[in-house]
């Protein structure tokens, strides 16, 4: 009866009031369906069993942070582990720890100094994967400004090692582990981008860095389209702060989430979107941004830049003294 009430009313209102009254309409369906659906790959939708892509996970950068999560929530899924890293005494020291906890799992270490020689780690670690069935590949090892800079500020060596480690790196791993998937028609290639490129509308004071990650994520969604014929899903997963040493916060919280609780939501998303933020309640921050004004977004992350560079100056002068 309502609806054929208004029916009536609508019959004697001029056309752009009837117009503006079915905008509001499918505008509601269209903001209920999302919400909908965004319930349904929070909370509901069911993770892909991870061993269908491979037995062997290979993880970069797995000694700390994130990547050290990532390692051990593949290992509680029963899935055999290439660690790779620079320091060959925490890759032993990670070894040893996910062996003590899981013991039918097996690791590989292999050492590359992504800010060194890269080439040559690189090929050391396809050799040792020649025979493995690597089938999920994370590429999480990543630099970032020590702190917040303006771009004249960021000295030869961190500009270089920004490149080399989050751009040639990942590119440089991928290519080696991509040909394998190819032969056996499936893997899961998982890029770790990050909020400073994809999510506020600019990263002031980080410039290279969230201009590497940019290239994580336009890179992630070119190998999607380019080989999700042929079996191997490519996803860049975009997190916002996690309580990493890199991030330089110690403690978790409701929206910052910590290593091993962000991980544990990364893995429900193996296999699906190409790019995903996995942890909610990052998604919510980000579609708040999406509803501010970019101006004043800008302006709050340049303020927010600038305290962190003055504490950072600080930092220095005192280890000077």
């Amino acid at each position: 009866m309502i609806v054929f009430s208004l029916l009536n009313a609508l019959k004697s209102q001029p056309f752009w009031v009837v117009g503006l009254f079915l905008l509001g309409i499918l505008s509601f369906f269209r903001t209920f369906i999302a919400l909908l659906r965004w319930v349904y790959v929070s909370f509901l939708r069911p993770a892909k069993n991870l061993k269908k892509f491979g037995s062997w996970a290979l993880v970069t950068g797995p000694t700390d942070g994130i990547g050290k999560a990532f390692a051990f929530e593949f290992a509680r899924k029963g899935l055999n582990l290439v660690l790779v890293g620079r320091n060959v005494d925490k890759l032993n020291d990670i070894s040893k720890e996910i062996q003590s906890k899981y013991a039918k799992i097996e690791t590989k270490k292999v050492v590359v100094d992504f800010s060194g020689d890269l080439n040559e780690g690189v090929n050391k670690m396809g050799e040792a994967i020649e025979e493995l069935d690597v089938g999920i590949l994370v590429n999480n090892v990543g630099v970032s400004y020590p702190y917040a800079r303006f771009f004249h500020e960021v000295d030869d060596e961190l500009l270089n090692n920004l490149i080399k480690v989050n751009v040639e790196g990942t590119t440089k791993v991928t290519q080696t582990v991509l040909p394998g998937m190819i032969r056996r028609k499936r893997g899961a290639i998982i890029n770790i981008g990050s909020g400073a490129a994809t999510v506020i509308p600019s990263d002031p004071l980080y410039a290279v860095y969230a201009a590497s990650k940019a290239y994580i994520d336009q890179f992630s969604k070119c190998l999607h389209v380019e080989y999700k014929n042929k079996g191997i899903d490519v996803q860049c997963q975009v997190p916002l702060y996690v309580a990493t040493k890199m991030a330089s916060i110690k403690r978790s919280s409701f929206f910052v989430p910590s290593s091993t609780g962000y991980a544990r939501a990364a893995l429900r998303w193996i296999g699906y979107q190409p790019r995903c933020t996995p942890y909610w309640p990052h998604s919510l921050i980000w579609n708040l941004i999406y509803l501010l004004p970019e101006f004043a977004v800008d302006a709050y992350r340049f303020k927010f830049c600038l305290g962190i560079r003055k504490r950072g100056q600080l930092k220095d002068s005192r280890k000077k003294e």
